[in-house]
């Protein structure tokens, strides 16, 4: 064939060529967090994946529990971890008013904007009872960003020297409760909120509890963590699984990953080993690095007087004051210490504080890593402890799964059994209070 009749073929079949092809449609990757227990082949810890960035809840007395996504699960599958999924993460939920409103999400939990409600509210229509203080400032706001005041109450009928932030006024023995610090552990601000209002509407018409508000401090810190409530809350149907705050300055981190751990964050045995800028359990830059737990920390400092030595040193017999903070899940008690399996000098009183408390709302005591395989130094309670000598103990609230379990328990559980099983407890560790070390009531 000449070539003018080459050059005439290959123009006729360029112009019947294609065009270049749309993509081809991705098929959509599964990256919703689920549940699973698992097992470690030889050679492998719980605190190497921990420092790896899996999501490892800290279930003292049974397995610790993965929260992954189906990636994560084959990325663990293949370094030879046997895993098998036991829950969701995620309940169905039925949006209310106050959900949208931007008061409540996610059926009835409260957003940091609502407890904020709720804390003036409560203290505007009970002055002779609650004194409301701004301790401090969370990450967002030191920058310019919005972000919250920290918020703390103080419950009481208020005589002169009551709820001053100084150790030394005041006669009245003093019971905390601090919640929420990990921001994706809903249930915990919720008894907060919960608590508030059984002491404000109980004074004068149940005898034991006027009989609490007229002989104790009742302090409590909803929302140690706001920054990060507002990030869970963001999605009021499929809560975010923050667990941090939202401080960004470490960078290297996707803004999903980004924070630090404000209970790992206090400067009382702080581990830079504890994890990366991306890691769950990420303790910052250096102890007390943040303006949440400069609040917090703050607080207890001021309230609190110092009865303990050394970290091997006891607390003096009369110390008074319990401080409880609350976190999910796992249906146990921790008493200190939770950074090391060295038993603190006054194991045998808290431990025994701690199975008072465990017979009302049913959980077992476990002081270290409980045999879970990591520890959790900076914690706040292990400072309280170790620093002042206050009975400090976590509780860990609600199963580890099914509708009432998990990080996200349906909002009907929390009305139904969370609530219930933690307030007897709560009661008794404020009456605790006066002899935590002593004769119990």
């Amino acid at each position: 064939m000449p070539l003018a009749g080459l050059a005439s073929v290959a123009i006729a079949v360029a112009g019947f060529a294609p065009g270049p092809s749309a993509a081809a449609p991705q098929p959509e990757v599964d990256t919703t967090p689920s549940y699973y227990s698992f097992k470690l082949p030889a050679g492998v810890t719980v605190a190497e994946l921990v420092r790896d960035g899996y999501d490892i809840t800290h279930g003292h007395g049974t397995r610790p529990t993965l929260v992954a996504t189906p990636a994560e699960v084959a990325r663990l599958r293949d370094r030879g971890v046997l895993v098998g999924k036991t829950g969701n993460v995620y309940q169905p939920v039925i949006r209310t008013a106050s959900d949208l409103a931007g008061t409540t999400y996610y059926g009835g939990y409260h957003t940091a904007a609502g407890h904020e409600q709720h804390n003036a509210a409560v203290t505007a229509a009970h002055p002779e009872l609650v004194k409301l203080y701004d301790i401090g400032d969370s990450w967002k706001k030191t920058k310019g960003q919005g972000g919250h005041d920290i918020q703390a109450l103080c419950i009481t009928k208020l005589t002169s020297g009551d709820c001053a932030l100084d150790s030394t006024s005041g006669k009245k023995p003093k019971f905390v409760l601090h919640t929420q610090i990990h921001a994706r552990e809903v249930a915990t601000g919720e008894i907060a909120y919960k608590w508030i209002d059984l002491l404000v509407s109980s004074y004068g018409t149940d005898p034991a509890i006027t009989s609490l508000l007229d002989t104790r401090e009742l302090w409590v810190i909803p929302i140690a963590n706001p920054d990060g409530v507002d990030v869970v809350a963001s999605n009021p149907t499929q809560p975010v699984m923050q667990r941090k705050n939202v401080d960004n300055s470490a960078g290297g981190c996707p803004a999903a990953d980004a924070g630090v751990d404000l209970n790992r964050n206090s400067s009382f045995q702080w581990d830079v080993e504890q994890g990366g800028p991306c890691d769950e359990t990420y303790p910052g830059k250096r102890a007390v690095s943040e303006p949440e737990t400069i609040a917090i920390q703050g607080l207890l400092d001021k309230i609190f007087r110092d009865t303990k030595g050394a970290v091997g040193e006891p607390a003096a017999a009369d110390t008074t004051g319990v401080f409880l903070t609350l976190h999910s899940f796992g249906n146990d008690i921790l008493a200190p210490y939770g950074y090391t399996n060295t038993a603190a000098p006054n194991k045998a009183a808290l431990v025994a504080l701690g199975k008072k408390m465990g017979a009302l709302n049913g959980y077992p005591v476990s002081t270290g890593d409980g045999g879970v395989g990591y520890f959790a130094p900076g914690a706040t309670d292990d400072w309280l402890y170790g620093t002042r000598g206050v009975p400090s103990y976590t509780f860990e609230i609600g199963p580890d799964s099914g509708s009432c379990g998990g990080f996200f328990p349906s909002y009907s559980c929390f009305t139904s059994t969370l609530w219930p099983a933690q307030k007897p407890a709560l009661l008794y560790a404020a009456r605790a209070a006066a002899t935590p070390y002593g004769k119990l009531p």
